[in-house]
């Protein structure tokens, strides 16, 4: 069942998402060579529950951290560890905050010291594709065109799409329906009303869009250790259009 927020609860889900927001931007200026995974783990643990907040990870169906972090063709739920990043590495960072039994999801791709060119290419198409599957959230488009038009970006860019993880509805809980799967047909799909809340997280690869799930149970990698990267925002589709809850630096105007 897809739960339509009320206007108290929008609230509720704008403080969280604003402070899952704040940890992304809070992390990256400690995201550089050198620095291991488990070093960002901790850092964005104490800043969440110094806002007396709750990383939502932690525990997750056993996952055993509070944030995920994936590394160059780690598509997704990388598990932090002493794994230390290297210069011209990429890596996602991704943070769901519960505040007041609420949840905020965003994720971003971070480059690390100098960038490659394929760093930069694989992670400006995975934004873009963010971007546009944004721009068409209103009321009575279908769940189809968003993921028809992002993944119709990335194959114009000779680059996959990830077919196996998709965006959810959130709220009370992490993951509620409806699933907002990136790629898709126009017209097809859930039609789109004001209060729902859902993410939009594209994973982009470079190669191919095979991909394979680690012994660990978590992390999933391309099969031919192409480079992968993810941006994620939780949206809200408004009467009018939409309101990026996890925006806190004004790139998406709420419309």
């Amino acid at each position: 069942m897809i739960i339509i927020k009320t206007p108290e609860q929008i609230e509720k889900m704008r403080v969280t998402c604003r402070l899952a927001a704040e940890t992304l931007d809070m992390i990256a200026p400690h995201i550089k060579p050198g620095v291991s995974t488990e070093t960002l783990n901790t850092i964005c643990h104490d800043f969440i529950v110094r806002n007396h907040a709750i990383p939502a990870p932690l525990n997750y169906r056993g996952f055993p951290k509070s944030i995920c972090t994936s590394v160059n063709h780690q598509v997704c739920h990388g598990i932090p560890s002493d794994r230390v990043l290297r210069d011209g590495d990429i890596i996602n960072v991704d943070i769901t905050t519960i505040v007041d039994g609420w949840h905020g999801d965003t994720s971003r791709t971070f480059q690390v010291g100098t960038p490659t060119k394929k760093g930069l290419k694989i992670a400006e198409i995975a934004k873009k594709c963010l971007d546009l599957g944004i721009a068409a959230v209103r009321p009575g488009i279908h769940l189809g065109d968003i993921g028809a038009i992002i993944e119709d970006y990335a194959r114009q860019n000779r680059c996959t799409v990830v077919r196996e993880y998709c965006g959810h509805g959130i709220g009370e809980k992490f993951h509620e329906e409806p699933a907002v799967l990136h790629f898709g047909n126009y017209g097809e799909g859930v039609k789109l009303l004001p209060g729902m809340i859902f993410t939009i997280e594209p994973m982009v690869n470079l190669g191919k869009p095979y991909i394979k799930l680690m012994p660990d149970q978590w992390t999933v990698v391309t099969k031919d250790h192409s480079l992968s990267a993810q941006y994620e925002h939780t949206v809200l589709v408004t009467e009018s259009g939409h309101d990026v809850l996890t925006d806190i630096n004004g790139e998406y105007p709420p419309c």
